[in-house]
């Protein structure tokens, strides 16, 4: 999470803080949930159901569950959709680039080639 940079339109730096997480149950640790509550960023991950299950059964004391939009939550969907189109290109799936450049490379070509197929 520290090294994202979200670029900018005009100038300036790149910014160093999203404005918004919206990631699968994997990542839905107390200690995930205060990194991103200490950065100021919003997030939206579901609860797993074995937490939930903690939280009831501590009563009052399990605390208030966690905010979650089922809304927002779908658009990520869109990105694991592209995902798995990528991944559809053999050198991606299995990374035959080693170098970071080269990699990128690829997934840029991936990317155009997809969006022609889709024209």
């Amino acid at each position: 999470m520290e090294r994202i940079r979200v670029p900018r339109t005009g100038l300036g730096r790149p910014r160093c803080r999203l404005d918004q997480v919206i990631v699968d149950k994997a990542y839905s640790s107390r200690g995930f949930h205060a990194y991103l509550r200490k950065r100021g960023i919003a997030c939206t991950i579901p609860e797993k159901a074995d937490q939930q299950q903690h939280r009831h059964n501590r009563g009052r004391r399990g605390g208030r569950p966690p905010v979650f939009d089922r809304q927002i939550y779908r658009r990520r969907n869109i990105v694991e959709r592209c995902f798995n189109h990528l991944k559809g290109f053999r050198a991606i799936a299995i990374r035959y680039e080693k170098t970071a450049t080269s990699y990128e490379a690829a997934v840029s070509l991936a990317s155009i080639l997809l969006w022609a197929r889709s024209l």
